[in-house]
């Protein structure tokens, strides 16, 4: 469960907002993708799971003719007229993510209705573990009521696309809306097929935050997406899911960087499910450490941190294998481990670290959990 405490949230509310109606709850989690990174705008595989860290939602009808949210992570509110938010454009703040949300509902015929919110979250921002897409997911609940996982995820998706501007795939948030407890997700992001994949008992998840944030808005992320949108033009295909590893070599040698490890990862992605299937844990771990590395060399997405904190795991007894996870820039590792060697892990990877940069990393032992939901108050 997160770190936070309803209970809390919940007095917290009533403090900020005094009197009214009983508020209702909903929480969304974060996720951690194990395998397949920067394929999901690909139209390719990928394998996340949900995780012990959320974003709660907490709301009730209020009269003013308002939706007004407060943020525990900011500190600062926010409200805006009911009748404009179809109108309004985003503007480089926190509350784009709420009212983008507001924004997208509204234009897809729900009839908003004036609301107070309190949001919480303990997903770290910019860590790579998907904090806005447990927001998003959390408050297409709060907002347009309960609905089909798959809806939720494509709703949250287009306020970040639409609205705030990030070309993301569907893959975060259709896992923080269909998350398994004890089970990653297999997901075809072109036919939105998904399968569970139960993770082997003898395997212990661990994501190390390097405390280097990442803005995916304006991030070499955007850059990405374009130069697989234009390797996929030079294919004469749709996407890169599409292609052979024989056909590359007409590409420039940036573009051939790209489509490799696009194509790499998505065989990755496939091996790694049949590995985990048969509790092979150390085919799982070589692939993700594979997998880091295309995205070092070929995708250019890691950073000296993430690369420090790879090499470091990997030097660590016990370890499996390592690899950057999310959209890269900064974020975080995930780490696969014997269970036995974790208590080892976390003093080793911290000092090793604060010598490194004088940061000290965030480090999570994540459990694959359930998706969003209601939260009886």
């Amino acid at each position: 469960m997160p770190n936070f405490s309803l209970h809390g949230a919940l007095e917290r509310f009533h403090t900020i907002y005094p009197g009214g109606e009983q508020p209702r709850a909903w929480l969304a989690p974060g996720r951690v993708n194990l395998i397949g990174e920067h394929t999901d705008y690909n139209l390719g595989l990928v394998l996340p799971m949900a995780i012990d860290l959320a974003c709660l939602a907490v709301a009730a009808p209020a009269p003013g003719g308002k939706l007004r949210v407060y943020s525990e992570q900011f500190r600062e509110s926010a409200e805006w007229r009911i009748e404009e938010i179809p109108d309004l454009r985003a503007k480089g703040h926190w509350s784009d993510r709420v009212i983008g949300v507001a924004w997208v509902l509204a234009r897809n015929g729900v009839a908003l209705t004036d609301q107070n919110l309190l949001i919480d979250s303990d997903v770290p921002l910019g860590g790579g573990l998907s904090s806005s897409a447990a927001l998003g997911v959390a408050l297409t609940l709060a907002l347009g009521g309960p609905r089909p996982p798959l809806e939720i995820a494509l709703l949250a998706r287009k306020a970040e696309t639409d609205f705030t501007g990030v070309p993301c795939g569907i893959m975060d948030q259709f896992v923080s809306a269909h998350g398994q407890a004890g089970a990653a997700i297999l997901l075809d992001c072109r036919s939105l097929d998904w399968r569970a994949v139960e993770l082997p008992k003898k395997l212990a998840i661990v994501v190390t935050n390097s405390m280097v944030k990442h803005d995916l808005a304006s991030s070499g992320y955007r850059d990405r997406v374009a130069e697989c949108h234009a390797a996929a033009r030079a294919l004469g295909v749709q996407s890169l899911r599409d292609v052979r590893p024989d056909q590359i070599d007409i590409l420039d040698p940036l573009l051939r960087k790209r489509a490799r490890h696009v194509i790499t990862e998505n065989a990755r992605v496939e091996a790694f499910a049949a590995a985990a299937g048969r509790g092979d844990t150390a085919e799982m771990g070589r692939l993700a450490t594979e997998s880091h590395r295309s995205l070092r060399d070929d995708y250019e997405v890691s950073c000296a941190e993430l690369d420090f904190l790879v090499e470091a795991a990997l030097r660590v007894p016990g370890v499996l294998g390592a690899r950057m996870t999310g959209g890269g820039f900064g974020g975080s590792t995930v780490t696969f481990i014997d269970p036995d060697a974790v208590q080892q892990f976390r003093p080793i990877i911290t000092a090793g670290y604060q010598r490194f940069n004088g940061r000290v990393p965030e480090i999570h032992i994540c459990t694959a959990s359930q998706g969003a939901r209601e939260i009886p108050i």
